[in-house]
């Protein structure tokens, strides 16, 4: 099989586990029109804190971070950039806005991938936005001993232009046959193109924000509402691990997709059942007291008042400090920490 050899890579991932992930997927797929017909407004308020989360995740992965307060008054253009990172972190959002209203009328080509990277660095004066990499570049990890050592090797400078190309004209004849479910040609799309990590910087940003693209045109719209960004981050080590997997042979087109794809098959998966978790708690009978304590019963470790909040989209503020004050009260949960690293536990 060569490399960008689509039609062969997506033979090959018809196996158990993947065909068992994507059953998955498209079940939940169904509830989301459901809850698009006869609750937009709740999904409208989902979808504001699916944008601080995943604008916030994205850029945090990449080191790239600012205050809670900053970051909300960014995502809802309520202020100007005062550094680099926050000006990273405006470039996220308008870029992720625009795949958000307009995805449909956002074809996958290398000149529109060109700039929406230029896109990404608009409130940077940044020479290389907009641009395929200059120079060769590598990934590389960091042993326990420190040593800096090299991971993979991505495609060459002077062969990104042809190689985006190509995936391009691979991702676009699939979608044409038909032949695959499209979600299965656009992971197989977001592997190659972080493999061919084609830009001097910005590449795993690029890397998630082509995914979500592709994913809408696909159908799967889940990250509107429930941040796929912020479950990447949340399962990071077993993210790269999938694209180490995936990288061996992947230069001379035998690599194994199936970690990747199987993984992030997980990650869309996780978040339609995120999904399907608040808007029943959005339904559910019960005050603000009643929905925490459901909502303690079922969180692994501990949580701040602001990861509360999100996970609750519904309840005011004002709300959730009652009811955590109330849950504290009667012994169900307990405060660890204080100040701003205060966070809050199901006791017991």
């Amino acid at each position: 099989m060569g490399q960008f050899d689509y039609s062969g890579v997506l033979a090959g991932l018809m196996v158990p586990k993947v065909v068992s992930a994507l059953g998955d997927v498209r079940e939940h797929r169904g509830r989301q029109g459901l809850y698009e017909t006869a609750r937009p407004g709740e999904l409208e308020t989902l979808h504001e804190v699916a944008m601080v989360q995943s604008v916030g995740a994205s850029n945090r992965i990449e080191n790239i971070s600012t205050t809670d307060r900053r970051l909300r008054e960014l995502v809802s253009e309520r202020t100007e950039p005062r550094n680099r990172d926050e000006r990273e972190i405006a470039g996220y959002r308008y870029v992720l806005d625009l795949i958000h209203r307009s995805h449909d009328d956002i074809p996958v080509t290398p000149g529109v991938i060109l700039q929406l990277h230029r896109d990404l660095y608009r409130y940077q004066d940044a020479s290389f936005a907009g641009r395929w990499k200059d120079a060769d570049n590598r990934i590389a990890e960091r042993l326990p001993t420190g040593e800096l050592v090299t991971r993979f090797t991505p495609t060459s400078a002077a062969a990104t232009p042809h190689a985006v190309a190509r995936i391009c004209e691979e991702y676009a004849r699939q979608i044409e046959l038909g032949e695959y479910d499209p979600l299965l040609a656009s992971l197989v799309f977001a592997f190659d193109f972080v493999s061919i990590h084609p830009f001097n910087d910005g590449n795993g940003r690029m890397s998630r924000l082509l995914t979500l693209l592709l994913l809408y045109r696909s159908g799967y719209e889940v990250g509107k509402y429930v941040s796929i960004e912020a479950e990447i981050e949340r399962s990071k080590e077993t993210y790269y691990e999938a694209l180490r997997d995936s990288s061996a042979g992947w230069v001379e087109g035998v690599s194994d997709y199936a970690p990747f794809v199987t993984y992030m098959l997980g990650v869309v998966r996780a978040c339609y059942a995120e999904l399907d978790e608040r808007m029943g708690a959005l339904s559910s009978p019960g005050g603000g007291e009643a929905r925490l304590r459901r909502y303690f019963e079922s969180l692994a470790g501990s949580a701040s008042k602001r990861e509360i909040m999100d996970a609750n989209p519904s309840m005011s503020q004002k709300t959730v400090e009652r009811a955590l004050q109330a849950l504290q009260g009667d012994g169900t949960i307990e405060k660890v920490g204080a100040a701003r690293a205060t966070r809050y536990r199901r006791r017991g």
